[in-house]
């Protein structure tokens, strides 16, 4: 177990590694034909060649980038807001709780793709994808700090900081949040995988990157009416994302929502991942 949970962060962290500079390695350009459409694998394109006849390694290659960009970014501004959300929620409690609750109530009660497949229509595709993080996922992580923070807010170390006259800005920053670490962390990668379900969703229904941009889910709509010519065009794509997302949810798991580091500073508990029903 212990050889697993040290095996997954490295493993992760190249398999993050090559999707984010993956590009920089690629045999081929990306973008420019180097042989007919859907050519089978042969010797100098080890995966054959896509629909307008691009190598489709080189394209899997550095498809990652802006796929894992703009996912990192919404997942980062989603946290972020909960985070500050579930901060005030947990330590001021009475109408300013019930007042973003309330709030947080309301946004999940509107699907995160559906409402991405809104903005869309409006907006650029990345900045749907980051407006649907943060109004889905957002609520999710207001309500994990906020029963976090209750949890700590009347724990010893809190009190003495109370004791000793520090503000309430204070109090938070260098007593509270340190004991949301694990929590912070913890919900970051599952909105990071959110985040990249959504994006994916949307560039595949081509609400997303634009062509000829390399991006594994606009590889997947483009390459489908060939897959019976080359397989492999779809399904090294479908591939990366799949084993992308599959890494990032183990990842999540394996920081448990406790600090047991924070000796002297307390620990925040492990309060369920609430749910949209």
């Amino acid at each position: 177990m212990l050889l697993a949970s040290a095996a997954v962060p490295l493993l992760s962290a190249g398999v993050l590694a090559a999707a984010l500079f993956g590009g920089w390695w690629a045999p081929h350009s990306p973008t420019s034909p180097v042989g007919a459409p859907w050519r089978e694998p042969a010797p100098g394109h080890l995966l054959g060649t896509d629909a307008l006849g691009r190598d489709v390694w080189s394209r899997v290659l550095a498809g990652g980038g802006g796929l894992l960009g703009v996912s990192v970014t919404a997942a980062v501004c989603a946290c972020a807001v909960g985070t500050a959300g579930g901060l005030a929620a947990g330590w001021f409690g009475g109408p300013a709780s019930r007042t973003l609750t309330a709030a947080a109530d309301l946004l999940l009660a509107l699907p995160s793709l559906l409402l991405a497949l809104v903005a869309a229509i409006a907006l650029p595709g990345h900045t749907a994808v980051v407006l649907a993080t943060v109004c889905g996922g957002a609520p999710l992580t207001l309500r994990v700090v906020g029963d976090a923070v209750r949890a700590v807010r009347t724990s010893g170390y809190v009190e003495a900081a109370l004791l000793r006259g520090e503000t309430t800005a204070s109090i938070l920053t260098r007593e509270v949040l340190p004991a949301m670490r694990g929590v912070v962390t913890a919900d970051l990668g599952l909105r990071l995988v959110v985040a990249l379900q959504v994006a994916a969703a949307l560039s595949v229904l081509g609400m997303g990157a634009e062509p000829p941009a390399p991006d594994w889910s606009l590889m997947l709509r483009e390459n489908m009416p060939g897959v019976a010519l080359n397989p492999w065009a779809v399904g090294a794509p479908a591939a990366a994302l799949g084993v992308t997302t599959v890494l990032l949810a183990l990842l999540a798991q394996l920081y448990p929502s406790d600090d047991r580091t924070s000796r002297g500073r307390g620990s925040a508990p492990a309060p369920k991942e609430p749910t949209d029903g």
